[in-house]
């Protein structure tokens, strides 16, 4: 054989040319439920978006105008941002190209001049090569789609990272009070068929026409409730609907919805209640004596609510029929259970260490929130540890072993975990379950509230009753009791670990001090303290089958000084250690 007929072998897969031309994007259609499932595309799928989420309205409201120093008219707000959840962040792009085309000067301006990138004018924050620059008169538009948890709060975290001077919420909306950035709410108007709604109300009341019943709907199906109200208000003389409550003297707005009349508003809901007939006598009523009025009503709501928003309803109004919109059907169950909290409230009560779960930093009370919660956990005598996790799941929180119980600081409607199938592995409760378990009598009050102003009104009311302040110096020769734990039926002696242990003379000078020299954990009596208090966490670790490096000196019965040599150990890479070559040598 020849040398000229050897062929060397293909080291590599066949290329041709067809392999570096660029592909062709394919189109992909999103179902967009919120359009009701209508497929539309090109122009009639960019007017559907328009008119669901009133792009005219969104659109003269960030492009107002103000006088500054020099008395010139500028933009209101510069910097505005665009929060979607995910199942709208595909109506991005189309949203933004209308706000493009809307503006009222951004085609003018990029005529005249292009944008200058100084010091003065390029965000610190940015590298500097995009086009992230504000000009003195335009306006720059950032996209936050980053909102998988919580998607109903307004993520000011975000916001704050471009220095927002506008956040534009889509979707659902909790409407709890955020903290500084004004808030501009875009709800949409999905499509419902107000006759087929009707319909099915009257095939559920029909038998029971003087029953009062309360229509209600989530953010963005409420533009349909008076319509509907309308139709059955002529038959069912105790109807009346809740619209959402917009106060027109905060720092938030909702495109295309004008403000209620006048009604009863519930603070608790985040609702007022429009269509009673004794709207005067509620008009001075307390929270309790809102829950109590709210129980003589049944409840009819459009979509589906959260399970903690669902929870908190069916404490609320005697009986809950939900309509699902999707597919036109009544729901009436099964919904979260009451009882479950109450087991749960009953385990924190003898939790020794507490761990506060943070997953919202946007809501404005929630700094008072967690100093007063931190300040009732530490006069109970129990241990807390905070935490600031942006999305919780069982793998995150499961990483803490020592924690015995969680308590969810975050929103009512979606970030609140109400885990109905077990699925983490310690109980998650909420600050007000929380708030009854560190009282010292076992307490139930059948009530179910998670906002903020109400739950800082019950601290404060207990602050005012509680007048034995706690005196944790003080002496005393008998033990305090310990608690019974009304789920396992058993005593607890550690729920509170940072109560002084009585029994227990710790004294500086010790005949045994040479044994326990560097030892940060000391057994006495059975309990792993630190100076005198329970260690809940060294308790853990010692429990554990291996609990670190030098953890088996003592059961080894090895000496300190030889616990403290330093031995050398292999080197060298996988195929000859220092071992092997020496062997093979």
């Amino acid at each position: 054989m020849t040398q000229e007929s050897i062929v060397p072998p293909s080291l590599s897969t066949h290329q041709d040319d067809s392999v570096f031309e660029f592909d062709r994007a394919q189109t992909k259609n999103s179902s967009r439920k919120h359009l009701h499932g209508i497929h539309k595309s090109g122009q009639d799928l960019t007017e559907a978006i328009y008119q669901y989420y009133s792009i005219d309205n969104i659109a003269n409201f960030i492009n107002q105008k103000e006088a500054n120093a020099d008395g010139k008219e500028t933009f209101k707000y510069k910097a505005i941002t665009l929060q979607f959840p995910d199942d709208l962040i595909c109506d991005s792009a189309t949203i933004v190209q209308a706000l493009q085309d809307r503006n009222q000067t951004s085609e003018k301006a990029s005529e005249k001049r292009e944008p200058v990138q100084s010091e003065a004018t390029i965000e610190p924050n940015t590298c500097g090569k995009c086009q992230n620059v504000i000009l003195n008169d335009e306006q720059q538009v950032w996209i936050l789609a980053d909102t998988s948890y919580s998607p109903c709060c307004v993520d000011e975290v975000a916001a704050e990272h471009v220095k927002s001077d506008l956040v534009v919420h889509f979707g659902d909306a909790c409407l709890n009070p955020v903290r500084s950035i004004p808030t501009l709410y875009v709800f949409g108007k999905p499509y419902v068929d107000e006759k087929k709604v009707v319909q099915d109300f009257l095939s559920k009341y029909d038998n029971d026409r003087e029953k009062k019943i309360v229509l209600m709907a989530d953010a963005p199906h409420s533009h349909c409730l008076k319509g509907i109200y309308d139709e059955l208000i002529g038959s069912f003389p105790n109807l009346v609907y809740a619209d959402l409550s917009i106060d027109a003297g905060s720092r938030y707005f909702v495109a295309g919805r004008e403000l209620t009349g006048a009604g009863k508003v519930f603070k608790e809901l985040n609702r007022v209640v429009l269509g009673l007939n004794d709207f005067e006598k509620l008009k001075d009523i307390t929270p309790d004596e809102e829950v109590e009025f709210l129980q003589n009503y049944d409840l009819f709501h459009l979509g589906v609510p959260t399970a903690p928003k669902l929870l908190q309803l069916t404490t609320y109004f005697q009986d809950c029929v939900l309509y699902d919109t999707s597919d036109y059907k009544l729901v009436t169950g099964p919904f979260p259970n009451l009882l479950r909290r109450y087991k749960f409230m009953n385990v924190a009560r003898t939790a020794g260490t507490i761990g506060l779960l943070v997953n919202t930093l946007s809501l404005s009370d929630t700094k008072d929130v967690i100093n007063k919660l931190s300040h009732k956990i530490k006069s109970a005598g129990k241990k807390y540890y905070l935490f600031v996790v942006g999305k919780p799941n069982v793998a995150k929180l499961a990483n803490f072993e020592s924690v015995d119980i969680w308590c969810i600081i975050g929103c009512n409607q979606n970030g609140i975990i109400i885990d109905e199938t077990n699925e983490y592995f310690k109980p998650i409760v909420t600050p007000y379950e929380l708030l009854l378990a560190l009282k010292d009598e076992v307490t139930w009050t059948g009530k179910w509230f998670t906002s903020f102003n109400l739950l800082l009104d019950e601290m404060q009311k207990e602050a005012n009753d509680d007048n034995a302040s706690e005196d944790e110096g003080k002496d005393s020769d008998e033990d305090e009791a310990p608690d019974f734990d009304l789920v396992t039926g058993t005593f607890s002696s550690k729920s509170r670990p940072l109560r002084r242990l009585k029994h227990l003379q710790i004294s500086q000078e010790s005949t045994n001090s040479n044994d326990d020299e560097g030892k940060l954990v000391k057994k006495l009596s059975g309990a792993v303290v630190l100076n005198g208090t329970v260690s809940t966490s060294a308790e853990h670790l010692q429990q554990r089958a291996w609990s670190g490096l030098g953890s088996d000196y003592d059961a080894s019965g090895l000496d300190s000084s030889v616990g403290a040599l330093v031995e050398e150990g292999r080197d060298g890479i996988a195929r000859g250690y220092n071992y092997d070559q020496e062997s093979t040598n």
